[in-house]
């Protein structure tokens, strides 16, 4: 089933996933819809989803950035397609490049680079490099599950820690505290920040909405397993959605200040290109009584629609719902003792290219000789 663009995907077969359904994505030329003929058998239930990786033969990993709305230049992700499976996840949109679905393509159809560390090395020993803080998990969660056999954002760490480069993390796994030996000597010089994403405490929603990421009671654990390492950490209450975790904005981020996380940030829920159908679709089928108003919620944080892609706007909406969120953010964030201190920049000036990887002198030609 989740070889074509289907419109619907069996309950059983999708148990354990997000995503409604495989909807083709903006790209693709045709669209099929599935339907129930009789020629199945009824008795038997589908066999469910499984997850399948293919290698990603770049030949570069550090992309880079220029929105006005993102504070990094540069990023790294491991991995294309996450399956932590969250419905809300704003990189699902990106599966559509590949030819796949956005839907359920996007947390069961990975590909991974298993060549990231060296090409990271070749690309920091350039003559031409020059050192800015890089930064994992922009697009796709670096500590999904398959990090645990795969340990590539782990490779790309040790390469970065031995040449003494600046990374930030975002995550959702407690995964990241099984690398707090390179990340605490980092921290120590400067060179490490970890953020959290804790989008809900209630485990139960959790579950539906994010239903392979880490609980949100192992997330506070991370939080203050990386404090306590001496890593700056934050708190990502993101995304907030209207009417369904909103109101436990205050509560995250008490739980996260207690653990030891000393930066917070949020964003009001983004739902561009395919994920508006697919979160309605979620809605539809997790949330049906509160459908309407969620969405309703959504257009008016949007400007009227349910999403708003101008910079300087897409990342905290307007209106009166989402100047309300704002207030009851910074209130929070000032009782709880978070954001006291700016975010403290990544030091850059310690870097050394990596010497196995720099170009070898070239040595000299022997000349002809001409008789």
């Amino acid at each position: 089933m989740s070889e074509i663009k289907d419109a619907k995907v069996d309950a059983d077969k999708r148990r354990g996933r997000g995503a409604v359904s495989n909807q083709s994505s903006r790209y693709d030329r045709l669209s099929r819809v599935g339907f129930d003929d009789g020629w199945e058998p009824s008795d038997d239930a589908p066999a469910p989803l499984k997850t399948t990786l293919a290698k990603d033969t770049s030949r570069s990993v550090i992309a880079k950035n220029d929105s006005p709305d993102i504070y990094f230049e540069q990023s790294i992700n491991p991995y294309r397609g996450c399956e932590h499976g969250c419905i809300y996840c704003y990189a699902r949109p990106t599966h559509a490049y590949l030819g796949l679905s956005p839907g359920l393509d996007f947390e069961s159809r990975l590909t991974y680079k298993p060549d990231a560390a060296k090409l990271l090395a070749a690309e920091l020993a350039k003559p031409s490099y020059r050192c800015k803080f890089i930064a994992l998990g922009t697009n796709t969660d670096p500590y999904q599950p398959v990090e645990r056999e795969y340990r590539i954002t782990r490779e790309i760490l040790e390469v970065l820690a031995a040449c003494d480069h600046p990374v930030a993390i975002t995550t959702k796994s407690a995964l990241v505290a099984r690398d707090i030996d390179i990340l605490g000597p980092m921290a120590r010089k400067g060179l490490a920040q970890v953020a959290v994403s804790v989008t809900t405490l209630d485990r139960k929603l959790a579950r539906r909405m994010e239903p392979r990421a880490s609980t949100p009671e192992r997330r506070l654990e991370a939080i203050a397993a990386l404090a306590e390492a001496g890593i700056p950490t934050a708190v990502l209450t993101s995304p907030m959605i209207p009417s369904l975790n909103d109101h436990e904005l205050e509560t995250i981020l008490d739980r996260a200040a207690g653990a030891g996380a000393t930066l917070a940030s949020y964003i009001p829920l983004r739902l561009p290109n395919e994920i508006a159908d697919l979160f309605r679709e979620w809605l539809e089928q997790n949330e049906p009584g509160r459908a309407k108003r969620i969405l309703k919620l959504v257009r008016e944080m949007r400007g009227g629609k349910l999403n708003d892609a101008r910079f300087g706007h897409r990342m905290r909406g307007e209106g009166v719902y989402a100047d309300m969120i704002a207030k009851r953010f910074a209130a929070a964030v000032e009782r709880f003792g978070l954001n006291r201190d700016p975010r403290p920049e990544l030091v850059t000036g310690l870097f050394r290219k990596p010497q196995a990887v720099a170009e070898p002198a070239k040595a000299p030609t022997p000349q002809l000789s001409l008789f």
